[in-house]
């Protein structure tokens, strides 16, 4: 049986400065062993444990998806010991990465299904991953109609420009991007806080799923959005990433009530959120 705290050795192969304020930093990691790529089977929604010899590890959503082959990837905002750490390696380096850890969207359920994506910020990482995953050509025809709706504080502080760019131009999904506030004279995208901006594009209910990942703040608000829309609590799914420690639910550091984000979440339905402590 394999050491749950054992990391799989990994070399970064490039790392991508994505914000203009360089705090936000994505990292493609490739395994040293092959066959450990076999091992790390993940589902776009899930976590790892990012490691570096002698200075700790830290809980992060996984960027890239399954469909993707040959590599991992992490966005990774600049916050404390380890990420900045981080921050100053460079491709070549190795470091170590602990999992697949935690559950992920519910891919069986959502099938047949029209997807709302509603991201801000840093949190668009795992929704990076599952829009890759839905938009693959052996998984598009499985999911119904497809709306993102995107923001940051900037047009500096979007993520993954180049991919967004790309996923506007194709016409099997309706990308919504924003920003609350910009200077730019050039700039041809919304300008308004994520809320607003889904309860102006966002579709309607009806077979539909809304998945959630963002600051607190936006969370409270698009809520009762969603609502409006029609949404119920058990259509509205949410990814918590708060407080995570061990990844394996061992360290209790994570609880909420007696669920443990990291093991019994992230991923939660906002009718089973509504059911714990408001703790988060």
């Amino acid at each position: 049986m394999k050491n749950p705290y054992l990391p799989y050795p990994v070399r970064i192969i490039d790392v991508i400065t994505e914000t203009e304020d360089k705090n936000l930093k994505t990292f493609k990691l490739e395994f040293i062993n092959p066959s450990d790529e076999d091992e790390f089977k993940y589902h776009p929604g899930q976590f790892a444990e990012l490691s570096v010899a002698g200075k700790g590890e830290i809980p992060i959503g996984i960027a890239s998806s399954p469909t993707e082959k040959g590599f991992l990837m992490f966005t990774i905002n600049k916050v404390g010991l380890v990420t900045s750490h981080l921050h100053n390696m460079k491709p070549g380096e190795i470091m170590g990465v602990r999992g697949p850890l935690g559950n992920w969207y519910p891919w069986e359920r959502m099938e047949g299904k029209n997807i709302v994506i509603v991201g801000g910020g840093f949190a668009f990482t795992t929704l990076r991953s599952s829009i890759v995953y839905m938009l693959h050509p052996d998984n598009r025809k499985k999911f119904g109609d497809i709306t993102v709706v995107y923001g940051a504080r900037s047009p500096g502080m979007l993520l993954y420009r180049e991919e967004l760019a790309e996923w506007e131009r194709r016409d099997d999904i309706k990308m919504h991007i924003t920003v609350d506030a910009t200077k730019d004279p050039d700039w041809k995208y919304n300008v308004g806080f994520v809320p607003a901006i889904t309860k102006e594009k966002a579709p309607g209910a009806e077979n539909a799923l809304a998945l959630v990942c963002g600051p607190p703040i936006m969370i409270r608000f698009t809520q009762p959005v969603l609502s409006e829309l029609g949404f119920t609590p058990e259509q509205i799914i949410m990814s918590l990433e708060m407080r995570m420690k061990c990844g394996i639910g061992i360290c209790g550091r994570c609880n909420i009530g007696k669920e443990l984000v990291c093991k019994d979440g992230p991923v939660f339905t906002l009718e089973q959120l509504n059911r714990m402590p408001k703790e988060y």
